[in-house]
């Protein structure tokens, strides 16, 4: 290898080990009007952030305006250039038959981003999450096995929810798990179903999972408030559930740590349902009705108020709403499905009669009185008070 080529092997190395994140030839852009620089090109061809202030804030001078009669004088001083960049970052003033600001971005690059993320990150945590959380149920299955009644079922039961308990609790999970399933199918339909289906088959499961995800979500909301109502009162803290952590809840060793109608674990399941479900329910209602309920500039700036470190963009276009609603509604989606995953396992095959509380409402009295004898007490002394 002669010198001149270990020369310029030397510089090209030194090109892509050192080129900045952000170009800073200005004076090259002066010259070209505001132009690229070789150092952008590269820079972004590296997935370094490019400072685009350059071009954005390039979009020509008014106050210099040619005659009406020069060149540039019908466009009152910016170029053709000038104004195709005010376009690209949503700086020119566009005129819309229906008043829409939506419809006067003609240019939104943060879809590419949108999409990537959901192709990459968000489909990933999909995958992993749920396929994670199942294959650590089944090993824990066979590692611990079901939990059983301490020495079997006694044959008398006492009642664990009435009727309206177990509606409002069924109308939930069943538009949940008709939500999830949709949701998915939507999710991994481009990337699994259409090499599986084609293209076809796809567009149909496509069109249907919409009109079912659309129409289903009123149930879950609707239900999510009426087990809100019937419930929030047994689900406040209090000190038992910090033994019952402590405890492991009974499921690591043979220990059944005291409790009222709810026990801990149950109470991070039913307040993480309300809060999650609340907020997948908002960022739904935003997607529902498109550009009507912006929800993120205004939660950015009240953050920032709080941690100004933070930083957020509180100006976003009516696309990037959308985007980022469509992005948070997948993630905390995604986030109760890993969590519904686990609790299921406990109310069938993990525990022996759990599901009888929400299949007839009535469960063994042994059983009750292990997992909730604070409970079994409470309603055996209104027995007792009502009979007398």
């Amino acid at each position: 290898m002669n010198l001149k080529t270990l020369g310029a092997c030397l510089v090209v190395l030194l090109t892509f080990t050192v080129t900045p994140a952000y170009s800073q030839d200005e004076g090259q852009r002066a010259s070209t009007g505001g132009a690229q620089t070789l150092e952008d090109i590269l820079a972004r061809q590296k997935g370094l952030a490019v400072d685009e202030a350059f071009r954005r804030e390039n979009l020509g001078d008014p106050s210099l305006a040619a005659p009406i009669s020069g060149n540039l004088g019908t466009l009152g001083g910016i170029s053709n250039s000038d104004m195709y960049r005010g376009i690209r970052y949503a700086e020119t003033e566009i005129t819309v038959s229906n008043n829409s600001h939506a419809a006067e971005i003609l240019v939104q690059d943060g879809g590419m981003e949108w999409l990537l993320s959901r192709q990459g990150g968000i489909q990933a945590y999909a995958a992993y999450g749920s396929g994670g959380i199942i294959a650590l149920l089944i090993v824990f299955y066979f590692m611990r096995g079901k939990m059983k009644i301490d020495g079997g079922p006694s044959g008398n039961t006492i009642e664990r929810f009435k009727p309206v308990e177990r509606f409002g609790h069924w109308c939930l999970a069943g538009s949940f798990i008709m939500l999830a399933i949709t949701g998915l199918l939507l999710l991994f339909g481009r990337n699994v179903l259409i090499p599986i289906f084609g293209h076809e088959a796809n567009s149909v499961i496509a069109t249907f999972s919409i009109w079912v995800h659309n129409n289903i979500a009123w149930v879950f909301m609707a239900s999510l408030v009426l087990i809100f109502v019937m419930w929030v009162a047994h689900n406040i803290p209090n000190k038992l559930d910090l033994v019952w952590l402590a405890k492991g809840g009974g499921i690591i060793g043979n220990a059944h740590p005291e409790a009222r109608k709810f026990n801990a674990g149950q109470k991070i399941i039913f307040w993480m349902t309300i809060l999650l479900g609340a907020s997948v329910s908002m960022s739904g209602m935003s997607l529902l009705f498109p550009f009507e309920f912006p929800m993120f500039a205004e939660t950015f700036a009240v953050i920032n108020s709080v941690i100004p470190a933070m930083g957020l963009e509180t100006e976003l276009l009516p696309h990037e709403e959308m985007q980022l609603a469509h992005m948070w509604h997948a993630i905390v989606a995604t986030t109760m499905i890993i969590a519904i995953i686990a609790h299921i396992y406990i109310g069938s095959v993990g525990m022996e009669g759990a599901f009888d509380a929400m299949g007839s409402g009535q469960v063994d009295l042994e059983w009750a009185r292990q997992h909730h004898n604070l409970w079994v007490e409470e309603e055996e002394a209104k027995a007792s008070g009502g009979g007398a």
